[in-house]
C-alpha cells in the first residue's frame, strides 16, 4: 500500500531526504569528427566515433578503448545522446558502458563547480545516465549502482564526463 504524507502528518520527517551523489571517476573520451547520418521529419541524426581516452578517479582508473561511438538525434534545440563504448580498468577488466543523456543550451542554470573544477557552464544542460556491464568481480559494483554524469567539452575533440554515484 502507498502511504501519502500530508503537511499535518505527525509521521512525516522534519527534514526531507536528499539523495547523495559521490564523485566516482571522470571519463575523458577522445572523439573523431562527427558524421552526418541523415535528417528525419524535424530531426538530425549524427554519429561521433569514440577513439580512446582515460578514466581517472577515486573508484575507477583505466582507459577508454577505441571503437565506440555516440549516436545523437537533435530535435529543435535538444540533442538526445546515445553513446556506447568500452573501458579497460587498470586491472585489465573490460567494462561496457551505455551512456544516454541530453544536451541543450537554452537552460537558465548557473555555472556549477565541484571544488575548483567548473563542471557546468551557465545556460548549458549536458547530463547523462550511464549503465555499466562487466563480469569482473572487482567492478560488479558498477552494474549495481545508479550514476549521474555531468558532461562538458574538454580540450579540442574530447568530452569529459564526471561520474557521480547515487547513494
Amino acid at each position: 500500500m502507498i502511504h501519502q504524507h500530508t503537511l499535518e502528518d505527525p509521521n512525516m520527517p522534519d527534514t526531507p531526504f536528499t539523495p547523495a551523489l559521490t564523485f566516482a571517476f571522470e571519463i575523458r573520451a577522445r572523439l573523431e569528427p562527427t558524421m552526418h547520418v541523415g535528417h528525419g521529419d524535424g530531426e538530425k541524426t549524427e554519429f561521433t566515433p569514440i577513439v580512446g581516452g582515460t578514466v581517472d578517479g577515486p573508484l575507477l582508473r583505466g582507459v577508454v578503448l577505441p571503437g565506440g561511438g555516440d549516436w545523437s538525434n537533435t530535435r529543435g534545440r535538444v540533442c538526445e545522446l546515445d553513446a556506447r563504448y568500452l573501458l579497460r580498468a587498470e586491472d585489465g577488466a573490460v567494462i561496457d558502458i551505455v551512456n544516454r543523456g541530453y544536451y541543450h543550451e537554452d537552460g537558465d542554470g548557473p555555472d556549477q563547480f565541484d571544488g575548483d573544477l567548473q563542471v557546468t557552464r551557465a545556460g548549458v544542460y549536458y547530463r547523462t545516465s550511464p549503465t555499466f556491464r562487466t563480469d569482473a568481480p572487482a567492478h560488479r559494483w558498477l552494474s549495481r549502482t545508479v550514476f549521474v554524469g555531468l558532461a562538458r567539452e574538454a580540450e579540442e575533440h574530447s568530452v569529459a564526463i564526471r561520474m557521480y554515484a547515487l547513494l
